[in-house]
């Protein structure tokens, strides 16, 4: 392979040659199929994503061959997107190993300080149209988002390490997500312990502070793990009419949304099935794909051969039992539920 040569001087000994290897130019060998094979996105997309993060990582030289923007964004999305060790990932890009690290925690750093413009909930002037797929998707009315925790599993860390250990007995962070029926994050939580129930998360999360305050126009769905509020609807336990059967039903069918979107997360971004990483990493890493999945959401990246069906609920046994909620939350929350089922189903 043709080599860059940089000479420089070397004290009394002279001058010696430094020879570095050419590196590949994927934008241009490959296919717009062969990216998104191995990158999870097209030309067009990468480049998008290269300009908003180049603030944080344009190098003012190219002195010792630094890597452009364009291949330290590749160098990530290679990561995120094939779930292989840095020396495989180095390899293909023509890097050391070291560098495919350092230029992980930079873009997945700067990816993550763009949370707040790519996850946002939706605004009044857009509940409506939300509130309508919601309710094609599953006859759900009232719908404005689904939520549900998922486990990004990592390596045992350093310290505190019993409290990353989750219900299945491995190591996790436990991240709340919201979403919409085009499959969106509107909310996410990342910080929390594999340990720590679902509705603790959800209780103690900003969007439960906001809501409890100022009510939303719509409910959220959710599974039996969470409290029942009247902004926060869940399923009966044991549906005792056909009535209450039928809202089930349709509960299930529309908080799918949130089980699909999670599995399209870990398909489109494999590295989010096991992080090699201590917890910090591992949070920044995740904020990084849930900014690159709704960038994925909003541009229309096909999802190709990772488009599967949902992956199927969890026996409800398997939730955990849910934290306790004070009474007259609960009981407001019921009799939403009640009022809905007669004049809905």
């Amino acid at each position: 392979m043709a080599g860059i040569v940089h000479i420089f001087h070397a004290g009394r000994r002279g001058y010696r040659q430094r020879v570095h290897t050419e590196r590949p130019k994927p934008l241009q060998q490959y296919t717009t199929e062969e990216l998104y094979n191995r990158f999870r996105f097209g030309l067009d997309d990468i480049n998008y994503i290269a300009d908003l993060v180049r603030p944080q990582l344009q190098c003012r030289t190219l002195r010792s061959h630094a890597l452009t923007v364009e291949e330290q964004v590749l160098i990530a999305l290679r990561f995120y997107a094939c779930g292989t060790f840095y020396e495989v990932i180095a390899d293909s890009m023509g890097v050391h190993r070291t560098t495919v690290g350092e230029v992980v925690t930079a873009v997945s750093d700067a990816l993550a300080r763009l949370l707040d413009h790519f996850v946002t909930f939706p605004t009044d002037g857009q509940i409506a149209k939300v509130k309508q797929k919601f309710f094609l998707l599953g006859d759900m009315p009232n719908t404005i988002g689904v939520i549900d925790c998922t486990h990004v599993h990592i390596q045992a860390p350093r310290q505190r390490e019993w409290e990353y250990v989750n219900r299945k007995g491995r190591h996790s962070i436990n991240v709340q997500l919201v979403g919409d029926a085009d499959l969106a994050i509107t909310n996410c939580v990342v910080r929390w312990p594999g340990s720590v129930h679902d509705a603790r998360i959800f209780r103690e999360s900003r969007l439960f502070t906001e809501f409890q305050t100022n009510k939303p126009d719509g409910v959220i769905l959710a599974d039996s793990a969470y409290p029942l509020l009247p902004w926060v609807m869940t399923p009966f336990p044991t549906a005792n009419t056909p009535s209450q059967m039928r809202y089930n039903n349709a509960h299930g069918r529309t908080r799918c949304a949130i089980e699909r979107l999670n599995g399209v997360l870990k398909r489109r971004f494999a590295r989010l099935n096991y992080l090699r990483v201590e917890p910090q990493g591992a949070c920044q890493i995740t904020l990084a794909c849930i900014v690159l999945h709704n960038i994925a959401v909003h541009r229309r990246v096909p999802l190709s051969d990772i488009d599967d069906p949902p992956e199927p609920l969890p026996p409800a046994d398997d939730l955990g039992p849910p934290m306790d909620f004070p009474l007259n939350e609960r009981l407001s929350g019921g009799a939403r539920r009640d009022a809905i089922v007669p004049n809905y189903f």
